[in-house]
């Protein structure tokens, strides 16, 4: 048997530590940059937009004067919009992934629709505004409405909230379903009482993200023709609408400066929009976890 020295058994923790510490000081510096960056922006926007939140700016349509710009329609547009979006594509999103994981047959043509939907996850927004533009505004003439457009933010994120409720069901463990079926529960009782409960954490996780990205979304809409500046509150689901990111590009891309400053203003209501959707989401899902 050969016994290796204990100086070269030193040599060699010491040369793993070295590059462990090495390692270490790339990621901290990768956090680091990336939470600089965020501050910066946040700093940016806040000292620049903070000074035009006032109720003028929550009580004014778009304008052309800056002093009179406000997020009035915007505001209204994206939150009816969102009401939409969220009840839609959960629906259906959570629907679909139920149907792949307990009912269909494994067979190669669930691989190959499990396929297209991964895939779809990563397609470019604009081409679901151009499917969108196509089906929901002139195939089934609903114009530049908020119910077009819901339908085809729905679509954008779709593939997200499958993919997260597929994983949510499938890491359910089979003792748990098992056990229900040996209480005599049915399979639809079974998928309501346990699976669904015990899953719910993780497709709110990826709906978050998936609402996430619906909120700031422009390209989708600018496709569908949706109008930047409105004067007027939509009164119905096919009535014309604003959003708040449509509204902020349209701000941001104007040579005078003192539209920057209320650009920075939307954004900021933005996030907050955006912080108090998400926060609800974690506080369900928080729920369910201490739960189940």
């Amino acid at each position: 048997m050969k016994y290796i020295d204990d100086t070269v058994v030193m040599k060699r923790m010491k040369s793993r530590l070295k590059y462990n510490s090495l390692w270490k000081l790339i990621f901290l510096i990768a956090t680091s940059l990336a939470l600089l960056t965020l501050v910066i922006l946040l700093v940016r926007i806040v000292t620049q937009g903070s000074g035009h939140l006032n109720l003028d700016f929550f009580n004014n349509f778009g304008s052309r004067f800056p002093d009179k710009a406000g997020i009035k329609a915007a505001l209204i547009g994206s939150v009816l919009l969102m009401l939409i979006i969220a009840p839609v594509s959960m629906i259906l999103g959570v629907g679909t992934a139920i149907y792949l994981e307990e009912y269909a047959k494994k067979s190669k043509l669930t691989s190959f629709i499990q396929m297209n939907i991964s895939n779809l996850a990563g397609v470019p927004s604009i081409v679901f505004g151009l499917l969108g533009l196509t089906i929901f505004v002139r195939m089934l003439v609903l114009g530049k409405s908020l119910l077009a457009a819901g339908f085809t933010m729905s679509l954008l994120i779709l593939p997200v909230i499958i993919v997260a409720s597929q994983e949510a069901i499938r890491a359910v463990p089979k003792e748990q379903r098992e056990a229900s079926y040996g209480m005599g529960a049915t399979k639809w009782q079974t998928i309501t009482r346990v699976v669904l409960p015990a899953a719910i954490p993780g497709i709110l996780t990826g709906t978050i993200l998936a609402l996430s990205r619906a909120v700031g979304e422009t390209a989708p809409l600018v496709v569908l023709g949706i109008p930047v500046i409105l004067q007027f509150l939509p009164d119905s689901l096919l009535s014309q609408f604003t959003t708040l990111p449509l509204q902020i590009y349209d701000w941001a891309k104007r040579p005078q400066e003192e539209f920057q400053y209320v650009a920075s203003a939307g954004i900021i209501v933005l996030m907050i929009l955006l912080v108090i959707m998400n926060s609800i989401a974690i506080f369900i899902r928080n729920k369910f976890q201490k739960r189940y």
